[in-house]
């Protein structure tokens, strides 16, 4: 749980706070699909505070999976990183919380985000700036879309950042079966053939989450692949 001027806010609240964006929002699936694994970071594992968005020690948090960000908005306001009064100016033309995360408006984000194959490699970039500035404490989370994975952009991250032996790189892999294609061995195989720790588990489970999330992964980069009910029974066609 979390404190804010407010109220105190769990995991239950969620939806509730979910349901103060309404608008014209193409993407509800793609958001609920995260929610999760967005609280579960947020409550237990993340190392970074609404007092501490410029610390430099502080974790940090990416969100690739731009174009849904209506869970990451309810997290960040049930954490206090925003005013949930916003919340209800979700998409409007003067609100900060636009279709797509700005990181200009919106506290805490650490990108602009919804061009998809963009966020993992803005990871692998930070991971390697805090290593070459000695910060090696902080770690980097970055929270993509198994269709997502399609990217060449993300091919080449994943390729790098195994031998790069970025051990501080935390990557969430959302599967909610909505890639047009099949790899062999699933997701995870992907990651492993390039020299990353992976875990693939039930996205709904707060427990196997937390696990997975916090897995030991010496000298290498994580990978946890979230699996959630797919997209089309979610109602949301490919």
């Amino acid at each position: 749980m979390t404190t804010t001027t407010e109220r105190t806010y769990a995991y239950a609240d969620l939806p509730h706070l979910m349901s103060r964006m309404t608008g014209d929002e193409k993407h509800g699936p793609a958001a609920t699909s995260t929610l999760d694994a967005l609280w579960v970071l947020y409550d237990q594992v993340l190392r970074v505070t609404p007092a501490r968005v410029d610390d430099p020690a502080r974790d940090r948090f990416l969100l690739s999976k731009g174009h849904g960000p209506m869970a990451y908005y309810a997290v960040l306001a049930a954490k206090g990183f925003l005013p949930v009064d916003w919340l209800e100016g979700f998409g409007s033309y003067d609100s900060p919380l636009g279709h797509h995360p700005d990181r200009v408006l919106v506290p805490g984000a650490e990108i602009g985000s919804g061009s998809l194959g963009h966020g993992l490699p803005l990871a692998v970039g930070t991971a390697l700036g805090l290593r070459a500035q000695g910060l090696t404490d902080p770690r980097v989370w970055v929270l993509v879309g198994d269709a997502e994975m399609d990217e060449g952009s993300n091919h080449e991250a994943v390729a790098y950042a195994g031998p790069a032996g970025l051990e501080q790189l935390h990557t969430l892999v959302i599967d909610n079966a909505s890639a047009s294609y099949a790899r062999p061995g699933g997701i995870a195989a992907r990651f492993e053939a390039a020299g990353w720790s992976a875990r693939t588990v039930d996205g709904r489970d707060h427990a196997a989450l937390y696990e997975a999330f916090t897995a030991p992964h010496a000298g290498r980069p994580h990978v946890v692949v979230a699996r959630v009910e797919s997209k089309e029974y979610a109602g949301e066609p490919k």
